[in-house]
């Protein structure tokens, strides 16, 4: 169906730019959250002064930014590996396993910041949870990810058990 293309070439190079694409908006959904607990943690007021000014939320936002930021930098310079076509398979599964597991880990502790009204569709951080439990899953697990960088590492495939 390809030209030029043997065995599953094709389809294996279709599934890694899916999972390039899926590495960046799986970011993206994370910048979302972390900008919407910023505006409510400004906004929501306890015991006189804003949520925003505790320490705990100004640690969870900084530790999220810092993962945001290395991810975005992670994404960038495969792509232009990409364009220099130097990207392995193993780089985009090592950014799709990173920004899907650190991203959703992003969604779940803003969706704490805000408390209750971290689960209301008001502020759709829930929202994103849920596409991002799903988006974890699709295109190949976190598990699965480990498992083809475990095999890039060692040179044994695991998946065979040869």
């Amino acid at each position: 169906m390809l030209p030029g293309v043997k065995g599953l070439k094709g389809p294996f190079s279709c599934l890694n730019n899916a999972r390039y694409g899926i590495a960046w908006g799986a970011l993206g959904a994370a910048e979302f959250c972390l900008d919407a607990a910023r505006q409510y943690t400004l906004d929501r007021k306890q015991f006189g002064r804003p949520l925003a000014n505790n320490q705990l939320i100004q640690k969870k936002m900084a530790d999220a930014l810092t993962e945001i930021s290395l991810g975005l930098q992670g994404c960038l310079q495969v792509g232009r590996l990409k364009d220099e076509g130097k990207a392995t398979p193993e780089m985009i599964s090592l950014l799709k396993r990173n920004s899907c597991g650190k991203a959703l880990d992003i969604a779940r502790q803003t969706r704490d910041m805000l408390g209750g009204n971290g689960i209301s569709d008001e502020y759709h951080i829930i929202r994103h949870v849920m596409n991002l439990e799903a988006v974890n899953t699709y295109e190949g697990t976190h598990d699965i990810h480990a498992l083809i960088l475990g095999r890039a590492i060692t040179g044994l495939q695991a998946f065979s058990g040869k």
